[in-house]
């Protein structure tokens, strides 16, 4: 599958791996993984979780240099220079990977609800797609097509943060958008790479630009990786924030 990314560059998806609903499909959720990783790690950890209900849909980012590898090629959904909010914000190619990944729900079931999650640049990832749903279009001015029910951020931080406040208030409906999204965002205390600093610096910009329903759990000791306890976490949300059934019928 390819895009045309940043600066005109067609991008190559790598694989694009599915776990299928067990139960009666509720929701979709594209998962988006970390700067050099792929899609298929991600699947068999939310394969196991007990949401019988999710059909989730793991892509696999494009294979491009990386500023802060040196210009170094690894899969990313967007040129970094920087892990955090203060960090150059490579505005083309957050959207072309937020365009993407609308892509992929839009032909999602209508009465499913939709979602997006994502670790470190994939949570990224996620929070700028938030951004541009609530907004109602993309960077670029193109309109946003679907409408989000759930946004997940692990390890992450938020970019374009500087411009969001300015964006959602030029708009009431941006505002009312923001204000209803559920958003998680997960970090541990002791991440070396996106420091924890970045998640209290996401959140305070995600809440005074009007995202209001923000969740943000800390875990005391945990670096830049996930552990079962923060996915049984991950799960209860959902479910909660879905409202999806405990059966598997």
């Amino acid at each position: 599958m390819s895009s045309s990314g940043s600066r005109g560059v067609r991008r190559e998806y790598g694989r694009t791996y599915v776990v299928r609903p067990k139960g009666r499909h509720q929701a979709t959720i594209v998962w988006l993984h970390g700067l050099g990783d792929n899609g298929a790690s991600w699947s068999q950890l939310l394969d196991n979780l007990p949401l019988p209900n999710i059909k989730w849909i793991c892509p696999t980012a494009p294979t491009r240099p990386v500023a802060a590898f040196g210009g170094f090629p690894c899969t990313a959904w967007f040129d970094v220079e920087d892990t955090s909010v203060d960090g150059r914000d490579d505005i083309e190619g957050l959207d072309a990977s937020a365009v993407h990944v609308a892509n992929l729900l839009s032909s999602e079931p209508s009465d499913v609800r939709l979602g997006i999650g994502g670790f470190s640049m994939g949570a990224a990832t996620a929070l700028h797609s938030a951004a541009c749903y609530a907004h109602g279009r993309f960077s670029n001015g193109a309109a946003y097509p679907i409408t989000l029910s759930a946004v997940i951020g692990l390890s992450g931080w938020l970019p374009c943060s500087r411009t969001l406040r300015t964006k959602m208030e030029s708009s009431q409906i941006a505002l009312r958008r923001a204000a209803a999204l559920p958003i998680l965002l997960s970090h541990g205390r002791a991440d070396e790479v996106v420091t924890y600093r970045n998640a209290e610096r996401s959140a305070e910009f995600l809440r005074t630009s009007g995202f209001l329903y923000l969740n943000l759990k800390t875990y005391n000791g945990l670096g830049h990786y996930t552990i079962p306890e923060e996915m049984d976490d991950v799960a209860k949300w959902l479910s909660a924030g879905l409202g999806l059934d405990r059966s598997r019928g």
